[in-house]
């Protein structure tokens, strides 16, 4: 995937993610509404809910579990370690700390 593209996959300039090459994936349940989409010839994996769209966990780069922190229905008490894809930036991605900000969706 051309890092132009990046930015498309999560469809935003950003997207949270915890990595971990030690913990280990157990669906509890709703595993039959997991869908999942590679695509080829790259290592651009996202699994998903069939239900609602969901981003879900996914195992497809071997030894890595990838969980979008947005999934989870708990606080995440680790800060972000790294930024990473920076040469794939939006160009306006630097600028954002001077734009207004509101608490929910603007009228």
């Amino acid at each position: 995937m051309p890092l132009s593209a990046l930015p498309k996959r999560s469809g935003s300039a950003h997207a949270a993610n915890l990595f971990s090459h030690s913990a280990k994936l157990v669906w509890q349940s709703g595993a039959d509404a997991v869908a999942s989409f590679t695509l080829p010839g790259t290592r651009h994996h996202r699994s998903f809910c069939k239900l609602c769209g969901s981003a879900l966990p996914n195992t497809e780069i071997p030894g890595l579990l990838v969980v979008p922190a947005g999934c989870l229905d708990s606080e995440i008490a680790m800060a972000p370690t790294a930024h990473i894809f920076l040469s794939g930036k939006a160009g306006w991605d630097g600028k954002l700390e001077k734009v207004p900000k509101f608490e929910g969706l603007p009228d």
